[in-house]
């Protein structure tokens, strides 16, 4: 298959050895890249029963169109275990490694061991070594970056901060300061592993099947982007544009998922930004969208630097909303905090707003109240760098919780703190909130809203308005969703390229797009495939550590209604949910445990087949020795 090179480095840490390894050509085929071939090679390194101690602990994969200069394909995906589950998860970051990475030579980098002392991986042109980081080690990110480019000029920088050195669970890997692999924990991961950075420079050309379609299909593509009204709004106010429309649907997450509106929305808000504290807009590479947000500011004496980019919806939503909090200097400064010291935003506002709940409560002694941006600012700094109960915090959110008597007060699935979107207002996502075999995650599953349309999308067979707060008969709609963002996932295309609603659904062009690169034509129903595939070696995956078709529930608030605004009163129903959920198992060909072994077989994923009735080898939820 042509768009990928066929071989991934394999980095040893103990050892200090590094070797190139050969996938199977057919998995590239089954798999094309990012979530998908990084589960594969994760999976097959570690048979049931097999010595995890030789597993990769991560895997930075690109796809075939990294690499390439393609709008959208500026990301990389890094996958591996994640310590709030034990399971292999995946998350994908924009900016300029992912495109350096795709012209490194190289389809990924398998990451094993531990070093003996701090150090970091640098890869150029094809080249790679292991190098001393003592220097770098307690860095911040921005100064570690800064040291890491000025001594390989053109490389672009993947890095850990104090957070993951200390292996916080929510710790970040932050790219070029501003963009981070964010939701599994991998910067705990690296941490462990001693590994500073990965610094990459490429200036291989790709090889394309058929180059010259390629390159007029790509000029295409941009032209598209460039000229859609719904993408420009997304340069000019960026992901924080949802904050007033989700607000106005009522499910903007408020005082910790306990509501869905905020009086103070409008401050917080794009405009707002746009008007007060935005210097500029980033993009990543080849893309003309530019929806990154650069901020410049001040709170409580202390500068907000353009250095770190600013914050998007979820850290508006998480600093914001969620901890009722409108003072938008302040919540620049906590995302800049995060940015610097490698900390998730999501998972920390998550943490905090529970902070502030069991305050109110009289939970613990401190005293953390709603709304307080200092209060916010302070705890971003003691979890990330383990001060105070933000040590216990560090460990894990949903096990602090439980020690002091509520693990509710966290609203979290399988040890994942829920991102800033409430179900309650957009129901198949609350489905696939429960089912994800990631935890919750807002970036893989159907968004209700978009089923309102006379015709979301024809070309997958949805049609047709269906109100964004009914469940019944959604559990169909929402796997052909997920398995086409698990597609995307796997091509490690950035989701507002290839939008699905409207006239900004985008997959006919980028499976063009992908024949002319790989010389491999697909059809609608196999595209749907290879996502479905890669989606059953999660679920695979989380079987095997211990999760079982009993841990796909919601967070207990979520079966409470929200007590006003437009998606006031409709809680979710536990025994309708259950049912819904029975279906989507049947329809995805799942038992208790996960994909069945006809399942596997139907997916082309035979060598797996037994696997599931192996013992179980991790505790569901632990926090697994890495």
């Amino acid at each position: 298959m042509k768009g990928v090179y066929g071989r991934y480095l394999d980095v040893d840490l103990s050892s200090g050895r590094i070797r190139d390894v050969a996938p199977p050509e057919e998995w590239y085929a089954l798999h094309l890249g990012g979530r998908g071939m990084g589960a594969r090679l994760i999976l097959e390194s570690t048979p049931p029963g097999g010595n995890r101690s030789d597993e990769p602990w991560l895997v930075f994969a690109t796809g075939p169109l990294q690499g390439t200069g393609l709008a959208g394909a500026g990301r990389h995906a890094v996958v591996g275990r994640s310590p709030k589950t034990g399971a292999i998860m995946d998350a994908s970051a924009g900016g300029f490694v992912g495109h350096e990475l795709g012209r490194s030579g190289y389809d990924g980098i398998l990451l094993r061991g531990t070093a003996a002392a701090p150090c970091y991986l640098l890869l150029v042109d094809g080249k790679a070594e292991l190098r001393a980081a003592e220097d770098l080690w307690g860095l911040e990110t921005g100064p570690a970056t800064n040291l890491l480019s000025a001594r390989h000029p053109k490389a672009h920088v993947a890095v850990i901060g104090p957070a993951g050195e200390r292996r916080v669970q929510m710790a970040c890997i932050m790219h070029d300061r501003s963009r981070a692999i964010g939701r599994p924990g991998f910067g705990a991961v690296m941490g462990k592993a001693r590994l500073k950075a990965v610094v990459v420079r490429g200036s291989q050309d790709k090889p394309l099947a058929d180059p010259a379609a390629f390159s007029a299909a790509r000029a295409a593509f941009v032209k598209a982007l460039a000229e859609d009204p719904g993408l420009k709004s997304l340069g000019t106010h960026g992901t924080s544009r949802g904050v007033l429309g989700l607000n106005e649907t009522g499910i903007l997450p408020t005082e910790n998922f306990r509501r869905g509106t905020f009086d103070g929305a409008a401050s917080i808000c794009g405009q707002a930004m746009v008007d007060s504290i935005l210097v500029g807009r980033e993009t990543c590479f080849g893309c003309p969208i530019r929806c990154k947000r650069v901020v410049q500011t001040a709170y409580g004496g202390e500068e907000v630097s353009p250095e770190y980019g600013g914050p998007e919806y979820e850290t508006l939503a998480a600093f914001g909303s969620l901890c009722l909090c409108d003072n938008l200097p302040a919540i620049a400064l906590a995302n800049q905090l995060c940015n610097a010291l490698g900390v998730d935003t999501i998972s920390c506002g998550i943490a905090i707003a529970a902070l502030m709940e069991a305050s109110e409560r009289g939970l613990i002694e401190d005293r953390v109240r709603w709304g307080d941006p200092a209060a916010i600012v302070r705890w971003v700094r003691r979890i990330a760098l383990r001060e105070g109960i933000g040590d216990e915090i560090a460990d894990g959110p949903v096990e602090w919780a439980r020690s002091i008597g509520d693990a509710s007060l966290v609203q979290a699935i399988k040890g994942v703190e829920l991102p800033m979107h409430d179900p309650r207002g957009k129901a198949g996502f609350g489905l696939s909130y429960a089912a994800s075999p990631r935890g919750a995650t807002h970036m893989e599953g159907m968004h209700d809203p978009m089923l309102e349309a006379a015709d979301p999308t024809p070309e997958l067979g949805i049609q047709g308005s269906v109100d964004r707060r009914r469940l019944a008969g959604k559990a169909g709609a929402a796997v052909t969703y997920e398995n086409l963002r698990s597609f995307t996932n796997s091509l490690v295309m950035c989701a507002f390229t290839n939008q699905m609603s409207g006239p900004r659904y985008n997959y006919a062009p980028i499976r063009r797009l992908l024949e002319h690169a790989t010389g491999m034509g697909i059809t609608v129903e196999e595209m749907l495939a290879i996502g479905a595939r890669n989606f059953d070696l999660l679920r695979l995956s989380s079987g095997l550590v211990g999760y079982r078709r009993r841990d796909d529930d919601l967070p207990p608030r979520l079966y409470e209604p929200l007590p006003e605004g437009n998606s006031a009163g409709v809680p979710f129903d536990r025994r309708a949910f259950q049912a819904e959920l029975d279906a989507y198992y049947e329809i995805r060909g799942w038992n208790e445990r996960g994909p069945s072994d006809e399942r596997l077989r139907t997916a082309r994923l035979e060598p797996f087949c037994g696997w599931l009735a192996a013992p179980v080898t991790v505790v569901p939820q632990g926090r697994e020795e890495m």
